[in-house]
């Protein structure tokens, strides 16, 4: 005898009301980490806000660090989306270029909403190990894409030949503390200036033999 499937609930099947309801919180996350913090944010709060229960938000994310976690992903996939949109639409060009290209779709990216700026470079610092393996694994993904830019500008004889993996971490550790920084300022410099140095450490960083 055939197992009954899961009986759809307004229309949706288990799995959709699942992804739904993780869409809420995720959301309410994105939102309250983002404006008040996530320490001053309950889960209480959080599933008021997603209209979840607290039971539902168990059987999503077994604890608060992990919706961080899953906001700070949310942020980081849809910047990189953005870049990867940029630097495809930018098209061939010299390592500053591309750089230009690659940088200013970050940082825009980044830097839009207050909000996602707050979870990424101040949310996510200093919680639980489970949120720094999160923040530290999309350096390293961030970083991989700096290196995967420069091998392709290697392969075209417009830098020198060499491993650019140390190069790319050191880089994007130096591009993280710059935004924190201006993002914590009470009189941040032009996003354009921040840009520009950004640019220029990098095409300085992987010219280099």
């Amino acid at each position: 005898m055939k197992a009954r499937a899961a009986r759809p609930y307004r229309r949706q099947s288990l799995p959709e009301r699942r992804a739904d309801r993780r869409g809420r919180l995720v959301a309410a996350a994105l939102d309250l980490f983002g404006r008040r913090g996530y320490a001053a944010t309950s889960i209480e709060v959080l599933c008021a806000a997603a209209a979840v229960s607290t039971r539902n938000f168990y059987e999503e994310f077994p604890s608060r660090d992990l919706l961080l976690v899953a906001a700070h992903d949310h942020v980081n996939a849809h910047v990189l989306q953005g870049v990867g949109e940029a630097l495809g639409r930018g098209g061939a060009g010299g390592p500053r270029r591309r750089a230009l290209v690659a940088v200013r779709a970050f940082v825009r990216g980044m830097t839009r909403d207050p909000r996602w700026t707050r979870i990424a470079y101040r949310e996510v610092v200093g919680v639980s190990p489970a949120v720094e393996k999160g923040r530290r694994d999309w350096m390293r993904r961030w970083a991989r894409l700096i290196e995967s830019e420069a091998e392709s500008w290697s392969r075209q004889g417009l830098v020198p030949q060499r491993s650019f993996s140390l190069t790319a971490i050191g880089l994007v550790g130096a591009i993280n503390e710059l935004v924190a920084d201006w993002s914590s300022r009470d009189d941040p410099p032009a996003l354009g200036r921040v840009i520009e140095e950004i640019v220029r450490l990098c095409v300085s960083g992987l010219t280099a033999a």
